[in-house]
């Protein structure tokens, strides 16, 4: 079973036992959180597409760790104007395992650590 969540503004596509990293979250390392942004669910053959949300649909993460992610330079110039301008940016992240897909009462299988 698979799901299609919205975090932050992007689309991830996720399924059991998955570890993914999203833009910051609240919750401290080992907390479980619940992402009820869910556009689409897929079992097999079965596909669930909401609109724009899958009613009853939610899927659970635990918070693995708070990260930053790379720094990105950002350069700009205009030639011949002696015009430079450095600018650095790193975005904080949080690092989800997916726990659990559930759609009205029915779950999937937890994933096996």
């Amino acid at each position: 079973m698979f799901a299609v969540i919205r975090t932050g503004g992007k689309q991830y596509k996720v399924a059991n036992g998955d570890v993914i990293r999203v833009e910051r979250l609240a919750g401290e390392a080992g907390s479980e959180i619940q992402l009820d942004e869910v556009l689409m669910l897929g079992d097999g053959g079965d596909v669930s597409v909401g609109t724009p949300l899958v009613a009853d649909a939610t899927v659970t993460a635990q918070v693995v760790a708070q990260d930053r992610g790379p720094k990105i330079i950002v350069f700009k110039k205009k030639r011949r104007q002696n015009y430079r301008r450095k600018n650095g940016h790193r975005q904080d992240l949080t690092v989800l395992r997916i726990t659990g897909i559930n759609h009205a009462g029915a779950a999937a299988a937890p994933a096996e650590a």
